[in-house]
């Protein structure tokens, strides 16, 4: 009876001062919190940005499909670089 009186004195001191492998733990515990709150955000931009891509890419599907779909007497030109060169070459 004794010995599990010392035991369990034993057990209760170890539990209540924190030891340097305990700090060890309670550091890498907030650590990991940490983290997992810093992917939590970044997943949300990335998320966002996602988003946002997809939108510009429709837009940029529609402006192709605009340009396309004009004709040269529709206001837009062709471009040759030749004869469209400035005076001063």
């Amino acid at each position: 009876m004794e010995r599990t009186q010392n035991i369990n004195k034993s057990q209760q001191k170890s539990l209540s001062v924190p030891t340097e492998l305990q700090e060890q733990m309670i550091e890498l515990q907030m650590n990991i919190a940490h983290l997992e709150l810093t992917v939590e955000r970044l997943n949300d931009v990335v998320t966002q940005q996602d988003k946002h891509i997809r939108n510009l890419q429709r837009q940029l599907q529609l402006v192709y499909k605009q340009v396309e779909s004009q004709s040269a007497d529709d206001g837009i030109a062709p471009f040759d670089v030749i004869a469209d060169r400035p005076p001063h070459y």
